[in-house]
């Protein structure tokens, strides 16, 4: 995996591409880097799960990452993230099963939510306790 120092938009103003060339589709996007995103995903619910983490045994690249967690319920499971989204890729940690076909979730709480009861219960409590408190500062 190629790691550099600038962006995308910024490698192709520095190599001199024009305004007008086949480059300009890449304007106002950002390239993403999974492992960052898969941690963004990792810390916005562990709080919900038992244990969760990217892998380090799998490959990371700019376009995907794998998600190992577990559930409160105890069960595990591998995720895969893309641009597509989050899918169960493996029942264990660490590994992918191609014979597995499961759908895609647009995010990490409609994931866990089809996966865990538990999960549910928690992220449905943490809300309620975040409204009530927006309740009492105004």
């Amino acid at each position: 995996r190629l790691e550099t120092d600038c962006n995308a938009m910024e490698m192709a103003n520095n190599m001199g591409f024009e305004e007008d060339s086949d480059y300009r589709d890449f304007e106002g996007t950002d390239v993403k880097d999974m492992r960052l995103e898969a941690e963004a995903v990792v810390n916005d619910v562990l709080f919900a799960v038992s244990n969760m983490f990217v892998s380090k045994t799998l490959p990371c690249a700019e376009d995907v990452a794998y998600i190992n967690v577990e559930t409160r319920e105890r069960n595990r499971y591998c995720l895969e993230l893309t641009e597509a989204g989050l899918r169960v890729v493996a029942y264990a940690f660490d590994q992918t099963d191609d014979s597995l076909q499961t759908p895609y979730h647009e995010t990490v709480y409609s994931l866990l939510d089809s996966l865990s009861p538990a999960y549910r219960e928690l992220f449905g409590n943490a809300l309620l306790q975040r409204l009530e408190a927006l309740k009492k500062d105004s």
